[in-house]
Parts: C-alpha cells; structure tokens; sequence
C-alpha cells in the first residue's frame, strides 16, 4: 500500500490547525470567564497608638500562659513593610488612628515637631488625631497635623470659639471604580482624661451628636461601596459601636486608643472591630476584594513589625537620626537600673507602676502613693543576668507628661468612694461607661476587690499600714499635678484637704530614687487583687471572646 506523503501532511495541517483554532477559541472563552468572575482587591493598612516610639524595642508578649519579650517596632523598619505590601498590591490604603506625636521623650521635647519631616515621607494616605494629639496645645496641634501633609479627618473636634470643624470629617478615595469613605472619631472624653489644660480651646462632640447623619451622608450622598469609622475611644466603646443602629451601614471600625492587639475582627451585630496594638509594633492588614461594588471576600492579618524581617527604610532611618540628634546626649543617659523586667500591660498591677508610686511615697512620705493607670512604656528587660540600665528617654517613656507632685489629705471614705469609681471605669459592664480599660496603680495601700460586682459595690478591703482603712480616718497622698483640674482634686479624687505642690517634678523625683536605690527589683506583690481576674489579667473587653496575645 502506497502513501501520499503530500496528502497525509495536507490532512495533519488541517487537523493541527482546528485543533489549534479549538484552543485558541477555548483559551478566549476561559480568559472572558476569568474577567467576568474578577473581584478588586484593595488592601488597607492600620497603625495607632505609636506614641512617638522612634526605633525598635522590647515589646511584651503573653504566650502559653508566660511573659516574653521580643524586638518590635520602629519607623524605618514599619516603612520597609509599608513598601512591601504596597508593591505586592498597588491598591493600598495606609492610615494612622491616631497618638503619634506624643509618649516618648523625643515626641515631648521637640512638641511633636520632629514628627512631619518623618511622616510626610513614609506611605500613609490618611491621618486620625487621638485623645493624645492635644498634649502640647490646641495650636502646636493644629501646626504639626497640617505640615504632615496628609490628609488628617476628624468628625467631633471644633474650634471652640466658633463651632468649626478643625479638620474636614471624611475622605472618600476611589480605587479601580471601588470608593471607600472613612469618617474619624475621637475620644469625646478627651478633656476628662487628659489634662484639661492641654484641649483649652477646642470643642468636642459625642456619638449622639451627628454621627449616625453623617454616616447615612458618606453611604448615600456620596455614594461609597465601602464605609470605615476610625476610631480612637477604645475597645469597649468600639464594640458597643459595632452593636449599635447607627453602625448598620458601616463595614469596619478601625478602632484605636487601647493599645488591643486583635487578631480576628471582633464581630459586632452590624460591623466588624479591628485595633492592631501599639508602639508601632504591628501593622493590621485587612485585604477587600470587590466585585460590582460589593465586598465578596475578605482576609485580616494583625502583622508583626520584625526588625529582622522589615530592614530599615534608608530614607527614615536618616530622618529618624537628624531628628534625634538634638535631644540623643539628654535622654540617652542612664539614670538607674534595674534587675527586673519593668512593663506596664496588666490590667491591675505591674511592677512598672510599683517602681514608681513607690519612689513616690519614698520621697513624699505619704501614706499612700498614687499613679493614673494606662498602658504606657516599652518594657524595660534585663538580659543575660545583669541588670538593665534605665535612660530618661525609657523614663518618658514611663510618664509621658512630667509634672510637679502634689500631696493632701483625705478620709478613708473619699479614698474608698473614689477608689470604686475608678474601678467602674475599669470594669463597668456597660461599655459606654468605660475609659482606660486599667486600674488606677498605688503604693502605701492594699486593695482586694470583685471587679464583676456592681458599680459602688467592688471593693472588698483596703489596708494602710497593715490594718483596715478607717471611713473617718485622714491619710496623706500624693499624686502628679494635673493642669487645669481644680487644686483641691488629685488624681480625680475631688475636695482633698491641706493640698501642697512640691518643687519638684515626678522625673525628678524618680531619678533620685533610681540613683540612691538602684539596682531597683519591682515585682508583683498583690497590692491590687481580683480573684476573678488573677495576677496576670491584659484585657477585659465584654460581650466577646477577644485575648490579649
């Protein structure tokens, strides 16, 4: 049998070329699938809290029921991630909750005002003012947030003098066809729990004032697919938020001010809560992918800031640098040291606070020593068996605001009635009745108390000196001066009798502890105590079931 070569390969051209026809045809159809099914993926990423934390630093870590500390944080090193994930998707958002410029020494003496050259040089599309932001005044504010040169939204700050808003409310970015609208929120409290002196001059609105308008404004007038509330009134309130009506059109509240490191969005009724920690850290990464304008699927990551993972930023790390210089030789003395590790995130007692009511009553003598219970300060961690030296930059790190010290005299039932309104605002299971989130921390004086017991029913017993406190009894205190608050109050403790401010600061006063007492060992020693809480409880936020780790 013979073969027509030229027929056979005229027969295979033929074949070959459907077949090739066939792909190409079923490759297009495939491809116009993928485009129909295609969702926008946009990706926003939250810092809060940084307090003017310039450099990587211990940070504290609670893992398999123990405390570790690792090196976290840093500008250069968090606009080396900035970059990263950026380049991995263009379609990112960058934005701060706010308490940037103040709680490090650096931030303190310079005002903030080393922070612009910084900021307007990193990645970030959109700035919050927190309840912090006020600390050096109402115009060095103002000053410091416009020269970043970033947008900074505020829905409830005002001028006080003429009602007008300080910042514009909302921002509205567009991505792709996809618009996202972010409204900011601060603190209403804010002249409540910061000095009063330092908001002189602005105004501020609470949640029933206009909030729930402006979303239905943001979702319908402008028209945005996506809708975030920033936050900064912490975690409780955040919650309560997401629960509440006026939520009902909102996706996330990017919540800020507690310094929680939530790692799966809280869910709320209505929306979704995020807050990635503080100190610069970590940075929350919520990714959104969008088709038709809706929100299909979506993924959170509360990342750490790994000096090993993120190298430093070239150009920051310069800025960072120019920008210490002046204050590096002051603050970078060492003033002290100590054998223990020195942090503050417990929810009660930490041996931070401990060091420094203690120094307090050393120098004062009073019966009892009192501090303002937050969660400042990077830890302080002694390595390799010898003890860590403490700079005046940890101790501004520590006490962000150095004021004068201040003493008086007040009877045991002022002190117990005070006591159990600092403790509700601690614990109050009503989340609106919430600031702080941590107990006011002493020395002098030892409480035990019940923190899910009714408001003005928590304490159980309070000694001074070994024996019970006495309601007609009067004790001395001290405390830090508080500008703005009427003399006779300390603390928020109101109508103190024989007040007296000392001469002194309460840096000066803890350097001269540290330098006759040193090498100082604080530890916890129970003079605060809740057995539903234990020793070593970080958060208490209700309704959820959120873990500090």
């Amino acid at each position: 049998m013979k073969f027509n070569l030229k027929a056979v390969l005229g027969m295979l051209t033929v074949l070959v070329s459907a077949g090739l026809t066939s792909c190409k045809e079923s490759s297009k159809e495939d491809s116009l699938s993928k485009d129909a099914n295609k969702s926008t993926k946009i990706t926003i990423l939250q810092t809060a809290d940084i307090h003017g934390q310039l450099d990587s630093h211990p940070e504290l870590f609670w893992e398999n029921e123990e405390i570790v500390f690792k090196e976290r944080g840093g500008l250069a090193h968090i606009q080396t991630l900035f970059k990263e994930e950026r380049a991995k998707n263009p379609n990112t958002v960058i934005l701060d909750g706010g308490d940037l410029i103040q709680g490090s020494g650096y931030a303190a003496l310079s005002e903030g005002k080393i922070f612009p050259d910084i900021i307007k040089n990193m990645d970030y599309d959109l700035i919050v003012p927190g309840n912090w932001e006020v600390v050096y005044g109402k115009q060095v504010m103002m000053d410091v947030l416009q020269a970043f040169e970033t947008p900074v939204i505020v829905q409830n700050m005002f001028h006080n003098d003429n009602k007008k808003e300080l910042f514009p409310p909302y921002w509205i970015k567009e991505i792709e066809g996809v618009k996202l609208g972010f409204i900011g929120i601060n603190d209403p409290d804010v002249p409540v729990r910061q000095n009063p002196i330092f908001s002189e001059g602005i105004a501020f609105s609470g949640l029933d004032d206009g909030v729930e308008e402006l979303i239905q404004k943001v979702k319908n007038e402008e028209k945005v697919d996506a809708l975030f509330l920033v936050t900064h009134f912490g975690i409780f309130k955040q919650v309560e938020l997401a629960n509440n009506p006026i939520a009902k059109d909102v996706d996330y509240i990017f919540g800020n001010d507690t310094h929680e490191r939530v790692r799966e969005p809280i869910e709320g009724k209505y929306a979704k809560v995020t807050e990635p920690g503080a100190f610069g850290s970590f940075v929350g990464k919520l990714d959104l992918y969008f088709k038709d304008g809706e929100i299909v699927d979506q993924e959170y990551e509360l990342m750490d800031v790994d000096p090993k993972k993120y190298p430093a930023d070239p150009e920051i790390a310069e800025l960072v640098k120019k920008a210490k210089a002046p204050y590096k030789e002051h603050l970078e003395t060492v003033i002290g040291y100590t054998e223990t590790p020195l942090y503050r995130y417990l929810t009660v007692e930490n041996p931070m606070d401990n060091m420094i009511t203690d120094a307090a009553r050393w120098k004062t003598g009073a019966d009892i020593s009192i501090s303002n219970g937050f969660r400042f300060g990077n830890p302080i961690v002694p390595e390799n068996g010898k003890p860590a030296p403490i700079t005046r930059a940890n101790l501004w790190n520590l006490l962000p605001v150095n004021e004068k010290v201040k003493t008086g005299k007040a009877s045991g039932k002022q002190i117990k009635d005070w006591l159990e309104n600092e403790m509700h605002n601690a614990f109050a299971q009503n989340s609106k009745e919430r600031f702080g989130g941590w107990l006011v921390r002493f020395s002098g004086m030892k409480v035990n108390f019940n923190s899910q017991n009714e408001k003005g029913k928590r304490i159980q017993s309070v000694t001074v000196k070994g024996e019970e406190m006495q309601d007609d009894e009067y004790y001395t205190i001290s405390a830090c001066v508080r500008p703005g608050d009427p003399i006779d109050n300390l603390c928020r403790m109101p109508n103190v009798k024989d007040v007296e401010v000392k001469d002194y600061t309460i840096h000066e006063l803890v350097e001269e502890y540290l330098q006759k007492n040193s090498p100082v060992s604080p530890k916890l020693d129970g003079r605060a105590y809740c057995e539903y809480l234990g020793e070593k409880s970080f958060s208490t936020v209700p309704g959820t079931d959120y873990k500090f780790q």
